[in-house]
């Protein structure tokens, strides 16, 4: 694989492309943009694209969660569903072109669990994004195309170091995850590899979530 990654961080980009090229991988495509940037999704595949030759494999892996209120501004809703949202049905839209020419390719969106425990702008969002990638699946799976979501649980990360204790992580490892654990970054990353392969090529429309059993939702 031959890869571009994006965020807005650019020593944290240059971290991963280290890492990559370390591990006998290509160097990666690096590409800073801030997504609240009007013009950031044709850039992002603009110029992942220049440096890749073409893209085949979408990844919409940004997001934050935005606890609202009943009488919070529709800027807020507005900034919330931008980044959740809209940003990733640009960037997927605008690559769809180019896969469809070469009759094969893939759209992955991170987005999360579907339980409303409290009034959130990004859950919204990502129910949205839930919806827009079957409707797409639907109109592009006749040319090699997949559309799927996968909604991560607790995944270690920078967010739940700082949001949690080791004191809760260890407790709710315990007594809401069937599987005993935090997941990590390989767990999604093992997914949305089989997802991004050729071996998927009838798992198009669907969410998965990646949660060691904590979502209890059926489906």
């Amino acid at each position: 694989m031959h890869v571009a990654i994006q965020g807005r961080r650019k020593d944290k980009l240059e971290e991963v492309a280290e890492e990559i090229a370390a591990a006998g991988g290509a160097k990666p495509v690096i590409v800073v943009a801030e997504l609240h940037d009007e013009d950031a999704p044709q850039r992002i595949i603009a110029e992942a694209a220049a440096g890749l030759g073409h893209i085949d494999i979408v990844v919409n892996n940004a997001g934050a969660s935005r606890a609202l209120e009943l009488d919070s501004p529709d800027s807020a809703w507005d900034e919330a569903f931008t980044l959740n949202f809209t940003r990733p049905r640009q960037i997927g839209t605008l690559a769809i072109p180019g896969m469809r020419e070469r009759g094969w390719g893939r759209i992955i969106n991170i987005t999360g669990k579907s339980e409303t425990l409290a009034l959130n702008g990004a859950v919204c969002a990502k129910a949205a994004v839930h919806a827009w990638s079957k409707g797409v699946s639907r109109k592009v799976g006749g040319h090699g195309i997949t559309v799927n979501c996968v909604a991560p649980g607790k995944i270690m990360s920078e967010q739940i170091l700082r949001n949690y204790s080791p004191e809760f992580r260890e407790r709710q490892a315990a007594e809401d995850i069937p599987v005993g654990r935090y997941g990590t970054p390989a767990d999604m990353a093992n997914m949305v590899t089989y997802l991004a392969s050729p071996k998927n090529g009838y798992i198009t429309g669907v969410v998965i979530s990646v949660d060691g059993g904590l979502r209890r939702y059926q489906y």
